[in-house]
């Protein structure tokens, strides 16, 4: 006989799902889901939540301390390192930005890219976002000079390659002054 009974609530050990029993055979035991889904599971399967202090198996109690631990270990520590880190990338590749290439000529992909940058740049000012990263790539470099172009009309901002261990040369890091 199962210690289960219609209308007990139970949670499913290896998996994030709680429910009520609706249905009891001789080796399934089917749940209905707080999002209303029917699962079915084996007695050994689940945990019975109002009896959560009779449990009677100990190895059944060790993974629900388990599971409990696993859910505390969630929250992130920010580095030093990555506090000053950037807090947005714009990525200029042009595959990034448009889903095909074909009939644009070097004009017009050079014209999307720009236009995204300015963009980017504009909402990160209104955002008051204080670093941007643009990766342009190395190429030719056509690109990296327009966005200088670009960066040297705004008054407050100042621009700089960025971080070479992680972009290498093709990537400007963008600071924009807040108190202008």
């Amino acid at each position: 006989m199962s210690k289960f009974k219609i209308g007990d609530k139970v949670e499913v050990l290896d998996e994030a799902a709680k429910g009520m029993v609706i249905a009891i055979q001789t080796d399934i035991i089917t749940i209905e889901d707080e999002d209303g889904f029917k699962l079915d599971f084996t007695p050994n399967q689940l945990l019975l939540l109002e009896g959560a202090f009779e449990v009677s198996s100990f190895e059944v109690a060790e993974i629900k301390t388990q599971k409990e631990e696993k859910a505390r270990k969630n929250f992130t520590v920010v580095k030093p390192k990555e506090r000053s880190a950037p807090r947005m990338e714009v990525d200029l590749h042009i595959h990034q930005l448009t889903a095909s290439t074909r009939g644009m000529t070097n004009f017009e992909m050079l014209n999307l890219q720009l236009d995204t940058a300015k963009r980017q740049l504009e909402f990160a000012m209104i955002k008051r976002i204080q670093k941007v990263v643009f990766i342009h790539g190395v190429g030719e470099g056509v690109l990296k000079e327009e966005l200088k172009y670009l960066f040297n009309r705004y008054e407050n901002i100042k621009h700089y390659d960025a971080e070479y261990q992680k972009y290498g040369l093709g990537a400007t890091e963008v600071y924009i002054f807040q108190n202008s």
